[in-house]
């Protein structure tokens, strides 16, 4: 019962998750737009959603667990070009060079950070749906 449940909110629950992170990955460029040699970086939203769909539930992407303090850490555990879910980070392409090396452009972040938020709140409110819909069918709304 609770398995098709997680399958229900599923989709929903990896998206606003991975919404979550790109935030604060573009809020990250935002902060470093004066930064020398600092380069913007950017998930594809779509391919890191196919690929949190396609992993079994619960298993972290390029996550090795260690059973033993003598373990060697994994390749993928804090790997810079990785989101902690095992999504590949991307170096957004450069609009308009700097001198200093910087790669952020300010408007193209800023919009990309407004879409980012307005569609993290339409994953929010089609989760209340998903939750206002499971609740009528257990109390048998008319």
């Amino acid at each position: 019962m609770i398995g098709k449940l997680d399958d229900y909110l599923r989709f929903n629950e990896a998206a606003l998750s991975l919404r979550s992170q790109r935030q604060q990955l573009l809020a990250s460029n935002i902060a470093n737009a004066d930064t020398p040699n600092y380069k913007a970086r950017d998930i594809d939203f779509a391919s890191a959603l196919q690929g949190a769909l396609n992993r079994p539930t619960g298993a972290p992407a390029g996550v090795m667990r260690a059973t033993s303090s003598a373990h060697i850490t994994g390749a993928g555990q804090n790997n810079p070009d990785m989101l902690p879910d095992g999504s590949a980070l991307k170096y957004r392409t450069v609009q308009q060079g700097s001198v200093d090396g910087n790669t952020v452009d300010m408007d193209v972040e800023r919009n990309q950070f407004a879409d980012n938020a307005i569609r993290y709140e339409a994953g929010i409110t089609m989760i209340n749906h998903q939750i206002k819909a499971m609740l009528a069918a257990i109390q048998g709304a008319q």
